[in-house]
């Protein structure tokens, strides 16, 4: 009885001083809705939230309060807010919440993702810039991603003689992660032929990108993390604690191998381990080799935590693009002519080819436009009290950018809603987020350093698969049938996944 008294009236308590916070700063705070007391805007929010905040932001404004339990938000959804936040102020604004299932990682605190825009955080990200996205790096493994499209195809065309039908979403997936696989650990993780430790990866990502999507209750009510009463954070830490073992077993498989100097693979895990030879252990050492393979966070663009960030995002886009494909035969044929006048069907597609297809990069940018993947750009905090558009920001303040809005704004896009590649044909805005009406990829400080990777995987996913492949819909399924209605978690997902009939290729 004694903790229970002591729960409800800490919760009274905190309550009390919850309002009396907000009587004081209401009035410099930017507007939004009142919400209802305790929960605030969490049901207003619903299971949706990037519908619902840019419904909100046409009548509260492009910059606007909304409070998520007892957590302040601010919400940006114009291009010039965004501007203010990822541009203009963005020291201000380069701190990052973390979500509480982010803590089972026993050393999130150091990722990149949650550091500090500090010398630590500025070291970790020369080495994405310069070791693992370099376009040296990306041209030495370009044979490796062409090898694993050739076994996509492979497995599709065994399907197609079947007369079976394909799940795009786990097809892309796998292929995503044995190319990651392939590329940190060369053959490392599959050397024993009785190993399943690929096997057990994914699942293990899986159930974690599971956990990341569950709202949960500790985030919006600061005072119940330490009971974890949906116990997120404990399974979380049960599956960090094995992929971090199943990586440092080969951390180590690879370290004696160099002792007994046997030859090198080099692949990515060479490379990390060269660089931190040359280092010394505070700057770059073996817990921030396995935090850069995998860190399991919430929700972001083509991020740098390779394994979450290199399949989810990528496997969304590839699956959105096919279903948009689907209900727009025209638009299909257009890139099938591109790929047969360019290319061939028959011949297998190489990276080189990708820049001699500006059609089929005018349907991914505009996939991306219309089912970005993480439709609200991962959180920021303020780092100090900070004036924005007249508004005074308190510090720890967290701040969303709806990017989902930014790219449906009908003030920049005619006919938002609509699946249109042509738009892209004739327009400058690429995928460096200069232009912050478009930025699939983030902007400033924090953009994804991913972006060279990710536009090379996504762009060999789509064209291997529509230029060897007709597709059908399943069951005679008219394309005006297929739900099209989206699932906001780690990544932007249909919520019904696509299945499809594939159909060997007739065009010459």
């Amino acid at each position: 009885m004694e903790f229970y008294a002591y729960l409800f009236f800490s919760l009274l308590l905190l309550i009390c001083i919850r309002a009396l916070l907000q009587l004081t700063k209401k009035k410099k705070l930017p507007p939004g809705p009142t919400g209802l007391p305790i929960i605030g805007n969490l049901l207003a929010i619903g299971d949706r939230p990037h519908h619902s905040l840019t419904k909100l932001a046409k009548t509260y404004g492009p910059l606007m309060t909304i409070r998520l339990g007892f957590n302040t938000t601010i919400v940006a959804s114009s291009a010039e807010m965004a501007r203010e936040i990822l541009l203009k102020k963005d020291r201000a604004f380069s701190g990052r919440p973390v979500p509480d299932a982010i803590t089972a990682e026993k050393n999130y605190h150091m990722s990149i993702l949650w550091l500090q825009c500090g010398p630590k955080w500025r070291s970790l990200r020369k080495v994405c810039n310069t070791k693992i996205f370099s376009s040296q790096r990306l041209d030495a493994q370009k044979d490796l991603r062409c090898q694993m499209m050739d076994e996509m195809v492979k497995r599709v065309m065994v399907a197609s003689e079947a007369g079976e039908a394909i799940g795009i979403r786990s097809l892309v997936f796998q292929t995503a992660l044995s190319l990651l696989t392939k590329s940190m650990f060369s053959d490392d993780m599959i050397v024993d032929e009785k190993s399943n430790a690929v096997e057990e990866l994914e699942v293990l990502i899986e159930r974690i990108m599971e956990l990341e999507a569950t709202p949960n209750l500790s985030d919006h009510f600061p005072f119940l993390k330490p009971f974890d009463l949906q116990h997120i954070r404990r399974k979380m830490k049960v599956s960090y604690d094995r992929v971090h073992e199943l990586i440092d077993q080969v951390i180590d498989q690879r370290l004696n191998r160099r002792a007994s100097q046997l030859p090198r693979s080099n692949d990515l895990l060479d490379t990390l381990l060269d660089h931190c030879d040359e280092h010394a252990a505070e700057e770059f050492n073996h817990d921030d080799i396995s935090l850069l393979l995998f860190v399991s966070s919430s929700p972001l663009h083509f991020r740098s935590d390779m394994y979450i960030g290199g399949t989810q995002p990528i496997t969304a886009t590839v699956e959105w693009a096919m279903a948009e494909l689907l209900r727009n035969p025209i638009i299909m044929d257009k890139a099938k002519q591109e790929l047969v006048e360019t290319i061939g069907h028959e011949k297998h597609i190489e990276e080189k080819d990708i820049l001699q297809l500006p059609y089929l990069q005018c349907i991914l940018k505009e996939t991306m436009r219309l089912h970005y993947p993480v439709p609200l750009l991962i959180r920021h905090c303020t780092d100090t009290d900070i004036k924005i558009c007249g508004y005074s920001i308190p510090k720890h303040t967290s701040v969303f950018v709806n990017t989902w809005a930014l790219m449906q704004d009908p003030e920049n896009w005619e006919n938002p809603t609509q699946f249109i590649p042509e738009r892209f044909m004739e327009s400058e805005l690429e995928l460096m987020g200069t232009n912050l009406n478009f930025m699939p990829f983030g902007s400033g400080k924090r953009i994804c350093p991913g972006l060279s990777l990710g536009v090379r995987m996504t762009s060999l996913l789509l064209a291997s698969l529509i230029n060897h492949f007709d597709w059908k819909l399943p069951d005679g399924m008219a394309a005006q049938d297929m739900d099209m209605t989206d699932k906001f978690g780690v990544a932007l997902q249909k919520a019904i996944p696509l299945v499809a009939n594939p159909m060997v290729s007739s065009r010459g």
